[in-house]
């Protein structure tokens, strides 16, 4: 098959792709090649083998393209409706560890860390990059493990407020690693890293956090040990 037959194939293949998702790649790859600010809606168009027409229609405007990039990446970090019923301190600190292995694989992917790198060089010109992937693509973690922190302290697994103890577990999950990522100067770590990095911030979490004298979870787990 000589080269212009291949790519004929590859033209048709990528042209049953939906036009919205073909939209949304060309957009993400023309924001974190080019920046925000000076990528037209043009170029995405012509990218995505779409009219402007199209382009708008679907989408409006060049914004809406760039949340809904971000907000495609923010569903990975919801927490699952089948969460383990937080009983005991064993049960919370496995779904700590999970929700971190989860959270610093998703993020360390390199075109998250793209995204980020983008907010920052378009925090100038285009604020609205860092507003949308705070308010959309770093919510969507804080507030899933939020939701964690709450119906940890409603079982008496732990006290203080929930925003508070989040950002006390990130803290420890992360610790420079972001910031070395987004320097360049880290590798990403492999999945075996990142679960030990995950269980290691759970346990020291949990380690700041002894359980309560009084809790109702604190007696369940004393009548375990007592039996």
């Amino acid at each position: 098959m000589n080269k212009t037959s291949k790519s004929k194939r590859r033209q048709e293949s990528s042209d049953e792709t939906p036009a919205r998702e073909r939209i949304l790649e060309a957009a993400f790859a023309a924001f974190v090649k080019n920046g925000y600010a000076t990528t037209s809606t043009l170029e995405i168009a012509t990218r995505a083998r779409v009219s402007k027409r199209e382009l708008y229609a679907l989408f409006g405007n060049k914004q809406k393209m760039l949340i809904a990039c971000i907000s495609g990446r923010a569903k990975r970090f919801d927490v699952p409706a089948d969460l383990p019923a937080l009983r005991d301190r064993e049960t919370l600190e496995q779904v700590l560890a999970s929700f971190g292995t989860k959270l610093v694989s998703e993020v360390s992917d390199p075109t998250v860390i793209a995204v980020f790198r983008l907010a920052i060089a378009e925090a100038v010109q285009a604020p609205e990059v860092a507003r949308a992937l705070n308010s959309i693509g770093r919510e969507a973690s804080r507030a899933a493990l939020r939701k964690i922190m709450a119906e940890a302290a409603a079982a008496g697994l732990l006290t203080g407020h929930p925003a508070e103890l989040a950002g006390q577990f990130a803290g420890l999950l992360w610790r420079d690693l972001m910031v070395s990522l987004l320097l360049g100067v880290a590798e990403r770590p492999n999945p075996r890293e990142i679960t030990e990095r995950a269980r290691e911030a759970a346990a020291a979490f949990l380690q700041l956090h002894p359980l309560p004298n009084d809790a109702p979870g604190a007696q369940r787990q004393r009548q375990r040990v007592r039996n």
